[in-house]
């Protein structure tokens, strides 16, 4: 399960490195401007990066019914990282020593995450009642991310938004988890479903908030926000709804938070580390 979120976590690296120079390439957009879409639909570079994104998304959805949402999730993070060597590889360019270190450094957090968490799986169903708490407090945290955005530019707004889409994304992996484990073989059936329906909602607006975040400032700023934020909201999200636990041994738990603060310090060397360089390769 873990070896499939790896490469998923891969494709998805690889596709928000081809999204983000389209949309970079594009006038300035609203948040949840509809019209930078439609835009995006005429860019090669932007529909190339569709053939990775589209791998990852049925890898991921493969490691989500393999396994428990708060593992999958946090492995997802290591694309972050990935980027890293990805774009390196893009600009045939060497990997610079501090890149390498923002590897190992997020490598190993994730890792300590995933040894120390002990996840165990929850309930093999849930009531559609579970998802209410955690959908409003999604809708209002997402809402106060577009509201506060508009009052912002550069960095900071792409990294706001980033959070939006971020936490977005991490309700859509839930609902593919809840949608394919009731499917039971009626295609019809699941795809007239409310989940199913709430799935390519949220998608939606997810996508939206992510290529608008990538119009502002680094690709740094957006992607750091939207890897961290995507694993700590499923952690919680696959503990509220899927009962989904972790450890609750005390010595496990301190190592839980270090492991959390050595991945924090990966991502911020990993975006610090190419933000330099993304804006000054010709788009």
């Amino acid at each position: 399960m873990i070896p499939i979120a790896l490469a998923s976590a891969f494709c998805f690296a690889l596709a928000s490195a081809l999204h983000q120079r389209a949309a970079k390439q594009q006038p300035h957009s609203a948040a949840l401007d509809p019209r930078l879409l439609f835009r995006l639909v005429r860019s090669r570079l932007w529909l190339s990066g569709w053939i990775p994104d589209s791998a990852g998304v049925t890898l991921q959805v493969i490691a989500l019914r393999l396994g428990p949402l708060a593992v999958v999730q946090p492995v997802m993070a290591s694309g972050l990282f990935m980027a890293v060597l990805i774009e390196a590889a893009m600009l045939r360019r060497r990997v610079a020593r501090r890149d390498l270190l923002a590897v190992a450094v997020g490598v190993a957090g994730l890792t300590a995450f995933l040894v120390l968490a002990d996840v165990h799986p929850g309930v093999p169903s849930v009531r559609p009642a579970a998802w209410t708490g955690p959908a409003i407090c999604g809708a209002l945290i997402v809402s106060g991310c577009v509201v506060a955005a508009y009052r912002l530019s550069g960095a900071a707004r792409g990294a706001l938004l980033g959070v939006a889409s971020g936490l977005a994304y991490s309700l859509a992996a839930a609902l593919v988890k809840y949608v394919t484990g009731r499917h039971r073989g009626d295609i019809l059936t699941t795809v007239g479903s409310w989940p199913f329906a709430a799935l390519v909602v949220v998608a939606a607006i997810g996508l939206l908030l992510n290529q608008a975040a990538f119009q502002h400032g680094r690709l740094a700023a957006p992607l750091t926000a939207l890897t961290l934020t995507d694993p700590i909201a499923s952690v919680i999200i696959g503990i509220t709804i899927f009962q989904e636990t972790l450890t609750a041994n005390p010595a496990r738990i301190t190592g839980l938070t270090l492991a959390g603060v050595v991945t924090a310090a990966g991502a911020w060397l990993a975006a610090t580390a190419s933000a330099g360089q993304q804006d000054s390769v010709p788009l």
